[in-house]
Formats: structure tokens, sequence, C-alpha cells
């Protein structure tokens, strides 16, 4: 029997641009959509520097997955999206400081462009925090 599905659009992000959820609890993980440089009030950074962009996007995955019963310790997965791949240095330490001892398995991926014109997007899958 399937479990119980839940989607997730807290109020500290802004709204979905499309027809997705922030994140969707199923089995008792948390799968976190694409996160794009977007501050809570909708304002898109494409125009920020990238670090700037990569905190943006960070705090953005860290706020779907509390509004679904998670937390970064309990990532699993992340995926980067970027469009210069000599960002990375850049965004590996803006993320050590982010995940601290967390340690999920992680991949980079260089694209030629991003929606909007962003920089970096990122994409996660969580484990329900304990109750």
């Amino acid at each position: 029997m399937a479990g119980e599905i839940v989607q997730s659009n807290p109020a500290t992000m802004a709204a979905p641009g499309g027809h997705y959820s922030h994140a969707v609890s199923a089995n008792g993980f948390v799968f976190v959509s694409g996160q794009l440089p977007i501050a809570p009030d909708g304002s898109k950074l494409n125009e920020a520097p990238f670090e700037q962009q990569a905190q943006q996007v960070l705090d953005n995955v860290a706020h779907a997955l509390k509004a679904a019963g998670s937390s970064v310790a309990c990532l699993t997965q992340v995926r980067v999206y970027v469009t210069d791949i000599e960002s990375w240095p850049a965004f590996n330490t803006l993320y050590a400081a982010w995940a601290g001892s967390a340690r999920p398995a992680r991949a980079v991926v260089p694209v030629p462009k991003l929606h909007y014109g962003f920089k970096i997007e990122v994409e996660a899958v969580a484990v329900k925090s304990a109750p």
C-alpha cells in the first residue's frame, strides 16, 4: 500500500512559479524541487553575485525541508546545477558552512543556462526528521 503524499509550499518562500510543490513528502522521504535564487517576496536575484544567489538557494532548500518536517541534517542527496563550473569553489565553501556535519551524497552538474539567467539551482532529498 502506498504511503500518504504531502505537498508543502511554506509561507517563508515565494509561491511556486509553475505546477509543482517546493517539497513533497512520501514514505519517510522529503523531495525538494529545484530551488532557484528567488527571495521570499518573489524577487528574482538573477542580477545578484553568485554567492548571494547560492545563499538564497540554500536558504530556500532549508525552508522547504523545515516545512516538510525535515532539516539540512537529514539530507541524503543534493544535486547542484551551475552555469559556471569556476563558481564551484565559492559554492562549496558556502555549502560546507550551511550543511555543517551533514554529508549527503552530492553531484554538481554544469549546465549552459538556467531559467531567468540564474547561475545556480539546487534540488535535494532528505529523510523526515524524527518526531
